[in-house]
């Protein structure tokens, strides 16, 4: 595929990555009565990149994150001259999905941005935990879902299931950490919703961009190094 089709697909990918995902957080987790809370979060984000996976993985290979992105270049599956661009495009796509779902969120009498589902810690986290667990937390499961997608789009795994294992994964990513750090692992997905946030947001966003990033890397690493030290699929 050209690489106008590739960033196409990621911003796309990206873009409905952060609608669904976020957006069921600011529009459904807490409506009275019928929220679909944190497990609703959670399945709503791993059905996204499961969606898209299927939908676009093909033409781009289905990254959505710039922290896997940097894991695939570190694990040996994707060319570091593709990099920055593809990490600029799923940016773009985040800050349009932020912008789109602002929109309609401001549509209801009364809203308030708020944290408008963005990532923190401290004060900013969900449940108060600290810099030091939010890192820990970031790194260890950026670590995982990376790993995880090194494995399933092996050339020996099974064909056909990887977006379900990775769609699985994300989802269970979140169950962990969305008390931590209302679960990042994708820096693109902070920063647009981090733009809108009415909280302190931005000033913690390094975090966001930092932990994930070298989780990704680690992650793709140790796989190449550990599970496969001749992999070249």
């Amino acid at each position: 595929m050209s690489m106008g089709k590739r960033l196409g697909a990621e911003f796309f990918g990206t873009f409905w990555l952060v609608l669904g995902g976020c957006g069921s957080a600011v529009l459904a987790a807490a409506v009275p009565t019928l929220g679909i809370g944190f497990a609703g979060v959670a399945l709503a984000f791993g059905l996204t990149v499961l969606t898209m996976a299927y939908a676009v993985g093909h033409v781009s290979g289905g990254h959505f994150n710039p922290a896997v992105s940097v894991g695939l270049v570190a694990g040996g599956r994707f060319p570091a001259s593709d990099l920055i661009p593809y990490i600029i495009a799923q940016v773009i796509g985040a800050i349009a999905a932020a912008g789109v779902l602002y929109l309609i969120a401001s549509g209801k009498p009364g809203f308030e941005v708020g944290g408008f589902a963005s990532n923190g810690y401290g004060e900013l986290s969900p449940g108060g935990y600290s810099l030091q667990a939010a890192l820990i937390c970031e790194v260890v499961l950026t670590f995982f879902f990376v790993f995880i997608i090194m494995g399933s789009t092996h050339g020996r795994a099974p064909t056909g299931f990887a977006p379900i294992a990775i769609g699985f994964a994300l989802t269970l990513i979140h169950l962990i950490s969305i008390p931590v750090t209302n679960t990042s692992v994708n820096p693109a997905r902070s920063t647009g919703v981090a733009l809108f946030a009415s909280t302190g947001a931005l000033s913690q966003l390094w975090l966001f961009w930092l932990a994930p990033i070298v989780g990704g890397a680690l992650g793709g690493l140790a796989y190449r190094a550990l599970i496969a030290p001749n992999d070249r699929q």
